[in-house]
């Protein structure tokens, strides 16, 4: 059974009982707390953990729980409620995956769903060249960087280059001994000098290579 960690100091099940959260076949815990919470994640390895923007540190327990090798993996929601409100944006730069507005939209459990679909992810030692687009007129020149993990979805790299949460990338990199090219967006950044990207839509031919990558044992 999946369980969702869900850290709040309010009640919220009359806002998300409607959502997938909510649905059979989901094991929902609670923190009020952000040391409870970091336990019961390294504890459980919940499939998501929803937090309110309003908890108390939570821009702490988001940042705490991206450094520790047992929960980096998991998916990070932000539920809000109002304006778009600076804390948002720090809590996407310490970790987070998504700001999920409230009331509940129509597309919140598509959202919710491809949270709750960790893909496969494996490391990957891999020397990478980015682009940056950060005015939306295209990259200039190639930087280097290095790819720490790898997923169908994103990469993990890190790279001198200071990078800014919503700065658009071109990369390129070799899996199988052929390049893959790719446009992303980061979505995340870490110390010292990660940066969590968000693939756009992938070629066919990029998506099986990751895929094999992804899906292929450990050399």
């Amino acid at each position: 059974m999946a369980a969702a960690l869900i850290c709040s100091q309010r009640d919220l099940q009359p806002e998300l009982g409607q959502t997938v959260l909510w649905r059979p076949g989901i094991e929902r815990l609670l923190a009020t707390r952000p040391e409870d919470a970091r336990m019961m994640a390294v504890a459980a390895k919940p499939a998501i953990v929803v937090i309110d923007r309003d908890l108390p540190r939570a821009d702490v327990l988001v940042t705490a729980l991206r450094e520790d090798p047992g929960t980096r993996g998991l998916s990070i929601a932000i539920v809000a409620r109002g304006d778009l409100d600076p804390a948002e944006v720090a809590l996407l730069g310490a970790g987070a995956n998504a700001i999920l507005r409230l009331p509940p939209g129509e597309d919140w459990d598509e959202r919710l769903m491809r949270l709750l679909d960790v893909p496969a992810r494996r490391e990957a030692h891999l020397r990478v060249e980015l682009g940056v687009d950060t005015l939306g007129t295209g990259v200039g020149e190639r930087v280097p960087a290095h790819a720490v993990n790898l997923s169908r979805t994103g990469i993990l790299i890190e790279t001198g280059v200071d990078l800014g949460v919503g700065d658009e990338l071109e990369l390129e990199f070799s899996l199988e001994g052929e390049d893959v090219f790719a446009r992303g967006r980061v979505v995340r950044r870490g110390e010292p000098r990660l940066f969590g990207v968000q693939f756009a839509a992938l070629p066919d031919y990029a998506a099986a290579k990751i895929q094999r990558f992804v899906g292929s044992p450990e050399a």
